[in-house]
């Protein structure tokens, strides 16, 4: 899924980058990188997940 970049020059759509960790912010630049939304519409099975967390230096969150 690519990220709306419609209001990219909107200050409001940034404001949370005030407050917002380290890690928050680095998912923001994350999820928009081209190669990692490839390689993560391509991960579908329980190998792809494994390279793409290796791949990208993630971890994620259980699904329950």
């Amino acid at each position: 899924m690519k990220p709306d970049t419609s209001r990219w020059r909107d200050p409001q759509a940034y404001a949370f980058v005030k407050g917002a960790a380290a890690d928050a912010i680095a998912w923001e630049f994350l999820r928009r990188n081209p190669q990692y939304q490839q390689d993560y519409a391509a991960s579908r099975s329980t190998k792809a997940i494994r390279a793409l967390r290796k791949r990208w230096g993630l971890q994620f969150r259980c699904q329950a």
